[in-house]
């Protein structure tokens, strides 16, 4: 498996103007990476053949926490129709662009080959990426935060990493257990949530339906109850890398926007460009399919700004991209998105971060290419301004963020009479820790589907008489 753990020295070309010059990189990726948090005696598996990041991938996919994306919200309430894409959709098309995009990388910069990693590492980051959204997408996300904000927050990156450490009951004590890579690949944000987080409103009082989403959106990182397991992620870093991977930037516009991690491995800017690419082009598909957005609005938000990108390689084939997105007939609309999707990735290049990185998996990261960077910012922003923030979806976000706050409210008040068995075994396990406390009903709550929190929702504040929640999954 030479992409995983490799001594090797290649040669790497670095253009300056019309020449080469010739520099030797010496890539070492140490064998402490396909570790796991905590050994495992006791699974034994006859003739079991696959390599580390074989088995990583079958945790992922074989976990409740996976399948519950299912009817988890990517943009469009999954309500309403079949056709759009879910969580568990979206999560699929991260894992296939992710691979793409090693693949591609492998053939036009092979003197990376020992750091890149291979498609079942690449596959399992990108299906897992999003595992810890709770239901409701960001409206289920900033209501837990409320919730949550005297006892450590919400966010669901953080909650990715808990679950996939502690939580998927694939292990007594660390969740799936992954390798340290798969792990390290999924941190898009390594610190502590107190690190990050500026003050929010003091006053927290008011009626749910007053909330402010914008005044309660989570900083992104990790819980600070949750440090140690971050710790054991990065233990094979040198003293001097966790320092510098743990770096912040400040906002440049808002001084009251919480800070943001400045770092991340090369594995994990693969998984995030993969995630742009689909947010920002198979979230747009859905759009269009359904009537969303219009041909003319496409035209004069999109196609006039595209056409101003110097370098955008798709700068003569705007009109037949145009065409074939609005088309009514669906091959032509794959096709466009198929083009838009393959831009992207055929512009995707490895570079060198900081040069003080000692750990070859943190000195480099993909880049897009400048222009492409351009072209998905305006196909990111099209889709926030003109779908996400439209009033329909928005009114179904404010809708499940009040489910979300109702159904925590009401499980803090009982939790011996509401929570399952298995969440209140560890409610009571945490022996009478108010924080530790709030974190099982957090957990639990972040755990249901859109439909499952609806349907306990309906049971507990309905007058109409409802089915028993019998046969649901006690956490």
């Amino acid at each position: 498996m030479s992409s995983e753990s490799t001594n090797a020295t290649t040669n790497v070309r670095h253009k300056t103007d019309k020449t080469f010059k010739q520099t030797t990189l010496p890539f070492v990726i140490s064998e402490a990476w396909l570790e796991r948090l905590s050994d495992e005696p006791n699974k034994k598996r006859r003739l079991d053949q696959r390599n580390p990041f074989q088995r990583d991938k079958a945790r992922v996919l074989h976990s409740a926490a996976f399948r519950r994306l299912q009817s988890k919200t990517q943009i469009h309430n999954n309500g309403l129709s079949d056709f759009y894409r879910t969580r568990l959709t979206h999560s699929l098309e991260v894992a296939q662009i992710g691979t793409g995009i090693v693949s591609n990388l492998k053939h036009i910069q092979p003197e990376f080959l020992p750091l890149l990693p291979d498609n079942y590492l690449i596959e399992t980051i990108c299906l897992s990426h999003d595992i810890g959204h709770p239901p409701f997408g960001h409206g289920g996300e900033t209501a837990l935060n409320y919730m949550m904000i005297d006892h450590g927050g919400f966010e669901g990156n953080g909650q990715t990493f808990r679950i996939l450490t502690q939580l998927e009951q694939y292990t007594e004590h660390n969740g799936m257990n992954l390798t340290r890579r798969s792990l390290l690949g999924l941190l898009k944000y390594p610190i502590c949530l107190s690190e990050l987080s500026t003050p929010y409103p003091e006053d927290n009082s008011r009626s749910f339906r007053e909330l402010k989403t914008e005044e309660w959106m989570p900083a992104k990182g990790i819980y600070d109850h949750d440090k140690s397991l971050l710790d054991t992620v990065l233990a094979p870093l040198c003293n001097s890398d966790k320092e510098l991977f743990k770096s912040t930037r400040t906002p440049l516009n808002n001084s009251k926007q919480h800070l943001k991690s400045k770092y991340k491995s090369l594995d994990c800017s693969i998984m995030e460009i993969a995630d742009d690419i689909a947010y920002g082009v198979h979230d747009l598909e859905d759009a269009i399919a359904m009537g969303i957005i219009t041909k003319n609005l496409w035209q004069d938000k999109v196609v006039s700004q595209l056409s101003t990108i110097e370098d955008f390689c798709l700068h003569d084939q705007l009109q037949e991209l145009t065409d074939n997105l609005f088309s009514s007939r669906h091959f032509k609309r794959k096709d466009a998105i198929g083009s838009l999707v393959n831009a992207l990735i055929t512009s995707i290049t490895i570079q060198q971060v900081n040069k003080n990185f000692v750990e070859p998996l943190l000195a480099y990261n993909a880049y897009l290419a400048p222009a492409m960077f351009q072209a998905l910012d305006i196909l990111k922003n099209f889709v926030l301004n003109y779908v996400i923030k439209s009033p329909d979806l928005q009114i179904l976000e404010y809708r499940g963020q009040q489910i979300v706050m109702e159904l925590f409210e009401a499980f803090r008040a009982g939790p011996m009479r509401f929570l399952p068995e298995g969440a209140k075994q560890l409610w009571k396990a945490q022996n009478g820790d108010t924080s530790r406390e709030q974190r099982v009903i957090a957990d639990y709550i972040s755990s249901l589907t859109d439909n499952h929190a609806l349907r306990l929702h309906a049971s507990l504040f309905s007058s109409n008489q409802t089915s028993p929640m019998i046969g649901e999954h006690a956490f």
